[in-house]
């Protein structure tokens, strides 16, 4: 890939090996004896994709490949879902993670499809009795921001996208609403600092006897207009926002409204308060994306 920053996020960190995707089944087997548990948080991540076959490959394959192995192995495994698996959001917005329930979601892009594909089956294979590894969780983040997260592209986050023209006296852009019951601005989203996510995912490890489909984030729907309040407060500008037309690619898949239902993860026990939206970003503002070095 030309111009690939993505080393600057394992720059400041001590790392054992890198293993190339394509080998990293061939590198599990030599090391069965040493591996504790598989954390795959790895995927392509675009919600505006239109290659099926590499969603297939890189998000559905790969992910059950890791689920052969990790059976076999009796190896725990934590992996990635996604909130847009719940599609529109007229389904609610929560995790259950029975056959049943998870057929009646309709997600709104191939990404999102290639996602709920890996959670029906496993709760397939649960529902069947069917070996699985001792702890196999699939965690449904919602829309996470944060530090090291700026070689995505267009998938940033608002807040790193935005940060720079912000600064400099510009303004914020935010897509018009497509959707009466939302004005503009006015879209929802569950917003989730990464340090919280990161937070949740540790606990987890730190449970084993935990398996199932969690969601993952704030449990507050919080609007975009919210979010760039947010991000002007914490460079001490007062805001000004310009909107513009939503592009058809992204309008075909949107979600106008996620809201995390955390209820099962605080019934287990993690009682961790998750970060406001404006704690998050003036930490994420103020400690990284000002900062001459942003990444952890």
């Amino acid at each position: 890939m030309k111009d690939d920053t993505r080393w600057r996020n394992l720059a400041k960190h001590e790392i054992a090996d890198l293993v190339e995707p394509e080998q990293l089944l061939a590198f599990l087997q030599g090391r069965r004896n040493l591996v504790e548990k598989v954390l795959h948080l790895g995927a392509v991540t675009s919600t505006t994709e239109r290659n099926v076959d590499l969603l297939v490959r890189e998000n559905i394959r790969a992910t059950l490949a890791l689920l052969d192995w990790c059976t076999q192995a009796q190896k725990p495994l934590i992996y990635a879902s996604s909130a847009a698996t719940y599609g529109d959001g007229a389904m609610g917005f929560k995790d259950e993670d029975t056959p049943q329930a998870l057929s009646r979601l309709r997600p709104c892009n191939a990404y999102a499809w290639s996602k709920l594909v890996v959670d029906r089956r496993v709760a397939r294979l649960r529902a069947q009795g069917e070996k699985l590894p001792p702890q196999i969780l699939g965690l449904k983040f919602f829309n996470i921001f944060g530090p090291n997260e700026y070689h995505k592209g267009s998938m940033q986050s608002l807040i790193a996208k935005s940060h720079a023209r912000i600064a400099q006296g510009g303004a914020i852009r935010l897509y018009k609403s497509t959707h009466p019951a939302y004005a503009d601005g006015g879209q929802q989203r569950d917003f989730l600092y990464v340090r919280d996510a990161v937070d949740v995912l540790l606990w987890l490890q730190d449970n084993p006897t935990i398996s199932g489909l969690l969601n993952v984030g704030s449990g507050q729907a919080r609007s975009w207009l919210d979010l760039a309040a947010a991000i002007f407060t914490s460079v001490n500008k007062p805001c000004a926002v310009e909107f513009v037309e939503m592009p058809a690619e992204v309008a075909a898949g949107y979600q106008h409204f996620t809201q995390a239902d955390i209820g099962k993860l605080r019934a287990l026990g993690y009682d961790k308060p998750m970060t406001s939206l404006e704690e998050g970003v003036t930490d994420y503002v103020t400690n990284f994306l000002a900062k001459d070095d942003p990444y952890r």
